[in-house]
């Protein structure tokens, strides 16, 4: 029977593929139901006569320009992967191609294709995702428990992690509040991950997520559920640690015992010293209410930021209730070199100079003093007059400008001086900057935390050499008026 064109009508635009055909110029010639129903148009219209190029349909277009080619120089292709832009989201498609011939001529093309995106992003949570919460893990829970009767385990886990989603840890702390349920919100912020994406690409900034997300929900385990709330901020939501003195004893012990934070990680370009901020507050002790207690809880998070990092702030309402997040993040660094300025001005000697600057620099970088280790290598406190040590081997540690050590353990090798007396004073994480131009070294001054791995910013370093400068200004004049 000879196939009339009422019958191929018929035939392709009850395919559930998009058909479409194409001249030897491989502009539109015609497309099935399917096709416009994809891209949603009323009519084959608007396309005809029209390249892909034209309609806008790839982000880079070449390929598929030399795809076209191949087929109408007489090749074939089939289930060739690909992507196409549909209403500004870009979709995974499977395409085949084929010449068109009229007798031994080749006149066009004729081409199908189907949308695999939400196949291929099943696929790809099912295969990326760690085993980290189950359905009987979330069970547990009410909210999950009613929850997973409708909805698939994959929808409610992120992806990557394998931690719960945002949209429905967000969901779990409403429905906590609604019932009058005490929990504890933390939000957790790892320290410098772009750094981490930057160094070790983002295949290690994956692989640091689901290590760290996999240690959070093994150390709070059974007491709550860990969520992603996006890129490398994370949840947790604690039902048991919601009194001050336990959530204290939680985080002492998330710190301090390497469970999840401040641990190293094994990259297969490398090692990483990853670290996190953390912020929380309790429901109904600091609020009763959603706004007010994730506004607590970014607070507190923002209050650790510009401490350092690599802490964790418990909010206190009689500590922290009159702090504003305007104030916490707001860090123009100019305004902060004429402010050092101006308090650096105010004294006449080098002792007197920096001492004026120390209430300034505690706020800004938490410091409890300020020491300056002059040409002969001996290091006096601004504060403490007292102190006065030896350290020599201090050039070891500043080949370059500034020298920012998250631990004194790793100047204990090269300048073993420096580190006995810093240890001596309870000083944990460390910064040195050389005073002097290039050709000369007039000194250094150093500054330190009593705790543990601190972060140091790129602005806090601004700061000191900036001061730096100033110190080697005031010694220069103080030289001329010497000589």
């Amino acid at each position: 029977m000879k196939m009339s064109v009422e019958l191929f009508d018929n035939i392709i635009n009850t395919s559930q593929d998009c058909v479409f055909w194409k001249d030897k110029d491989r502009r539109f010639l015609g497309v099935n139901q399917a096709f416009l129903d994809f891209y949603g148009f009323e009519s084959a219209n608007v396309l005809v006569g029209k390249t892909d190029e034209d309609m806008g349909w790839h982000s880079d277009p070449e390929p598929y320009k030399q795809d076209e080619l191949r087929v109408l120089s007489g090749e074939s292709t089939y289930k060739v992967p690909g992507k196409c832009v549909i209403r500004g989201e870009e979709r995974d498609i499977i395409a085949s191609k084929r010449p068109l011939y009229e007798g031994d001529r080749i006149v066009g093309l004729v081409g199908s294709f189907v949308d695999v995106t939400d196949v291929l992003r099943r696929k790809n949570r099912l295969d990326g995702l760690q085993v980290v919460y189950t359905i009987d893990k979330l069970r547990r829970f009410p909210y999950f428990d009613r929850l997973l009767d409708e909805t698939g385990l994959d929808e409610v886990l992120d992806p990557l992690t394998g931690i719960v989603s945002r949209v429905y840890a967000m969901d779990f702390v409403h429905s906590l509040i609604s019932c009058a349920v005490p929990f504890t919100f933390t939000i957790v912020d790892l320290d410098n991950f772009k750094f981490i994406n930057d160094s070790f690409g983002h295949s290690g900034g994956d692989v640091v997520l689901k290590t760290v997300t996999k240690g959070l929900a093994e150390f709070l385990g059974e007491n709550g559920i860990v969520g992603r709330f996006g890129g490398d901020e994370l949840l947790m939501i604690d039902l048991c640690h919601v009194d001050d003195a336990s959530k204290q004893s939680f985080f002492t012990e998330l710190y301090e015992g390497h469970a999840a934070l401040r641990k190293r990680i094994c990259l297969e370009t490398g090692n990483t010293f990853v670290t996190g901020t953390s912020g929380c507050a309790s429901f109904p002790k600091d609020a009763d209410n959603f706004a007010e207690l994730f506004g607590l809880i970014d607070k507190a998070l923002y209050l650790g930021k510009s401490r350092g990092r690599n802490c964790y702030v418990i909010y206190r309402e009689d500590e922290h209730r009159d702090l504003e997040i305007k104030k916490l993040v707001k860090h123009n660094i100019c305004s902060d070199m004429i402010n050092l300025r101006k308090l650096f001005d105010r004294g006449d000697t080098l002792r007197e100079r920096l001492k004026s600057t120390i209430s300034y620099l505690t706020d800004s970088l938490q410091i409890a003093d300020l020491y300056f280790v002059n040409g002969d290598d001996r290091m006096k406190a601004v504060l403490d007059e007292a102190l006065d040590v030896d350290v020599s081997g201090i050039r070891k540690l500043t080949q370059e400008a500034i020298y920012a050590a998250s631990s004194i353990s790793d100047m204990e090798k090269d300048c073993p001086l420096l580190y006995a007396a810093l240890k001596a004073r309870g000083i944990e994480s460390v910064m040195v900057v050389r005073v002097g131009n290039d050709a000369v070294t007039d000194g250094y001054l150093v500054c330190g935390v009593q705790r543990r791995f601190r972060i140091w910013q790129e602005n806090e370093c601004a700061i000191m050499c900036f001061l730096s400068t100033l110190v080697s200004g005031h010694l220069g004049i103080a030289a001329e008026n010497q000589s």
